[in-house]
């Protein structure tokens, strides 16, 4: 590990972390908090993606909609206007809508072929943020002079990585430069959590064979066509079975970093309680 120990950490004067876990457990909560302290810069791995990978598919995608309609395609051929989607480091809408969801078109769903095509899009676009985690890290310490450095993951990092695989170059890149740190959510989390997408299901990013095994056994299950199924259905049944799936893959990857729960994270209201956190864990 980037600090093997308490002492390392306490002494080192370029601290770098990379918070990883499932959505809504407090990474990035922690993150501004540490930020507004002063100190810290914050690299948001899916603030990235909207605003490089996923930005010109976006943008293509909202002209698409556009040149649908008469008179903005008219505007749009003369370059009288322009359309650009507003990407927020705390409102992902623009990507989230552009991921989609599966199935009948009348319900707002998308055939199955373009969802996956969009979800590979999203796969390489959080990938390549990933991987410019080391850039960011050199700009902010080396440019802008911030001692230290956080990496706020998305929910679905453990789906681009072999966790098992001790080589897996992702991890291994990501461990050499940043302290990797979990945020262990538990089971009445994991519930708040379904009761919360249930509400307002939202797209989401899975790994490929996953989505296969799940879309599958939904339409058997059903008996139902790809036509046949209600977009936010679908994505509302899998969604639990997204992070029972997710949980061992965490796991995985905390055995290159420590493990922090969400009540620990919760209780960290100053630079000095997160500093001690992270010592009293290495």
């Amino acid at each position: 590990m980037l600090y093997p120990d308490a002492k390392s950490w306490h002494a080192a004067p370029r601290k770098s972390v990379l918070f990883f876990g499932m959505s809504g457990l407090g990474k990035t909560h922690v993150s501004k908090m540490l930020v507004q302290q002063g100190g810290w810069f914050h690299y948001s791995v899916d603030y990235r993606i909207g605003t490089s990978g996923m930005y010109p598919h976006i943008k293509d995608n909202l002209i698409a909609h556009a040149m649908r309609e008469p008179f903005l395609a008219e505007m749009l051929r003369q370059d009288a206007i322009n359309i650009e989607p507003n990407i927020h480091d705390h409102d992902l809408s623009a990507v989230a809508a552009y991921l989609g969801k599966p199935g009948d078109p009348e319900k707002g769903g998308l055939p199955m072929a373009e969802y996956t095509r969009r979800q590979a899009q999203f796969r390489d676009a959080e990938i390549r943020a990933l991987i410019d985690t080391h850039a960011f890290k050199e700009r902010a310490q080396n440019l802008y002079d911030y001692p230290h450095f956080i990496c706020d993951t998305g929910g679905s990092i453990c789906e681009w990585i072999d966790p098992e695989d001790d080589n897996d170059p992702l991890l291994q890149k990501l461990s050499e430069h940043c302290l990797l740190v979990w945020i262990k959510g538990n089971e009445a989390h994991s519930q708040e959590l379904i009761r919360r997408f249930d509400r307002a299901p939202k797209p989401m990013a899975y790994q490929p064979a996953f989505l296969e095994l799940v879309w599958e056994q939904y339409l058997s299950e059903n008996n139902m066509q790809e036509s046949d199924v209600d977009p936010d259905s679908f994505i509302r049944w899998t969604y639990a079975q997204a992070l029972a799936h997710r949980q061992p893959r965490y796991a995985a990857m905390a055995r290159h970093g420590i493990t922090v729960t969400a009540e620990d994270v919760h209780g960290v209201t100053s630079t000095e309680d997160f500093e001690a956190l992270i010592a009293s864990k290495l």
